[in-house]
């Protein structure tokens, strides 16, 4: 039985689940936007995936292993706890676990080699954690449908 979530998430089974889950989350959240800052997520993701087909894909592959990391320290004081709604726990810590999801994003825009993808990136990072805050709820309802 998997106890971790990279062990859950990353099953061959359900692992492409997942991956398709999470760009459903991430477009449900970008329909959401709007103003000054949700034009620009739109943007930065529109020249994502106009200017480098198939990246996206690649990148939700690439980060799960380590957002699922990042993630487990909650998940395991939240399953300790006997919690029932793993989105509302990480809703109720929305600082601190954005920062350490976007410390994964953070690390790959380092090592990056797209101008176009780190351009887009840099546009939006400074209101990321908002963003990533917002969905929180919904990230964590996902993670644990797995679970």
């Amino acid at each position: 039985m998997a106890t971790t979530l990279h062990e859950i998430l990353l099953a061959p089974d359900v692992q492409p689940q997942v991956v398709a889950n999470c760009r459903a989350l991430v477009d449900q959240e970008l329909a959401a936007k709007s103003g000054i800052s949700g034009t620009a997520v739109k943007v930065a993701y529109k020249a994502v995936t106009t200017f480098a087909p198939g990246y996206y894909q690649e990148m939700i592959e690439a980060m799960l292993p380590d957002m699922a990391d990042k993630l487990q320290p909650y998940w395991a004081d939240f399953t300790a706890s006997g919690g029932a709604d793993f989105g509302d726990y990480l809703a109720k810590r929305p600082e601190e676990v954005s920062q350490a999801l976007l410390s994964v994003t953070d690390t790959m825009a380092a090592t990056g080699q797209r101008a176009v993808i780190l351009k887009a990136y840099g546009a939006v990072r400074g209101g990321a954690g908002k963003h990533i805050e917002a969905a929180l709820p919904n990230l964590g309802a996902m993670v644990q449908k797995y679970a």
